[in-house]
């Protein structure tokens, strides 16, 4: 009993850099900081550096433990940018936030490229939704001593939730195997394992069903020995379920998957309301 309480206490430490964090009794918020024209809620609305660093010193404020910034939109249907493009958008919005903020900051790139200019500009953690497509994104993770987020992806953002499908065994069984699979890939690439986030991707290739099984799976995904996190603010498949067309519409339904993910054993959640979701995480703590 002893040596299994140990291992489930090791598997909420996440240290990467100069950050530690004990996710056995506090999961943390991850504030989104969009710094594109099309991402699906938000796009364009915090283009300009001025404005998207506003928006994250105000999610800090708002609770959220850590930021993650996207320069390029990974909804469905959305095309590739160039690195040159990616670059542009956001090497600013990191300069103006590390100027005024020690909080972690999380970039949202499968791009090596793109992650080495963000980590000398002050990045922390690399949020890779391809998990290490790139052969060069694991070595400098880990030269870096950076925070790694492994997330599962079926297709491209493009053509994604084109019909997307499952082998037989099912959505819940081939995401595991594949982050599992990804996770020891990185640790042989020579990232830290207590530096890794696993994602299953939710809404990355999946219908509302395959979203659902996963949320109900989660035990299944903390076995890997990793803390996850889980992407659902404003996404369709909460849409489907409520009946509401617009992502505004979508808080309340984001609110009880972020308490039940919590209890299931999700300790990060990537939200684009801060302060609702430190809330609905306070009080499902408190009861814990």
């Amino acid at each position: 009993m002893v040596a299994g309480k140990a291992q489930v206490l090791s598997n909420m430490i996440w240290r990467f850099g100069e950050h530690s964090f004990d996710l056995s009794t506090h999961a943390l918020i991850v504030g989104i900081v969009n710094v594109t024209p099309d991402s699906f809620s938000d796009g364009g609305t915090f283009l300009d550096p001025e404005a998207a660093c506003n928006h994250g010193l105000e999610l800090l404020a708002e609770g959220a433990d850590l930021l993650d910034i996207g320069a390029e939109s990974t909804r469905p249907g959305a095309r590739p940018v160039s690195e040159s493009e990616e670059l542009d958008r956001l090497l600013p919005v990191i300069r103006a936030l590390r100027a005024k903020t020690e909080a972690p900051l999380s970039i949202d790139t499968f791009k090596s490229g793109v992650a080495a200019a963000a980590l000398d500009a002050g990045a922390d953690i690399i949020n890779d939704i391809t998990a290490l497509s790139d052969p060069h994104m694991g070595p400098l993770v880990a030269s870096h001593r950076a925070g790694l987020i492994l997330m599962h992806m079926q297709g491209t953002p493009e053509t994604m939730q084109v019909n997307p499908a499952y082998p037989e065994e099912g959505v819940v069984e081939t995401v595991v195997k594949f982050l599992s699979d990804r996770q020891q890939g990185a640790i042989g690439l020579g990232v830290d394992a207590v530096s890794i986030i696993l994602d299953p991707g939710l809404g990355f290739g999946k219908t509302v069903a395959h979203n659902l099984a996963l949320l109900q799976s989660l035990p299944a995904l903390t076995k890997l020995g990793a803390p996850v996190m889980i992407g659902h603010s404003r996404k369709s498949f909460l849409g489907a379920v409520m009946g509401s067309h617009t992502p505004a519409d979508r808080l309340a339904a984001g609110l009880a998957v972020t308490v039940l993910a919590r209890a299931a054993g999700a300790r990060l959640f990537r939200v684009h309301e801060a302060h609702s979701h430190r809330e609905a995480l306070t009080m499902t703590e408190a009861l814990s």
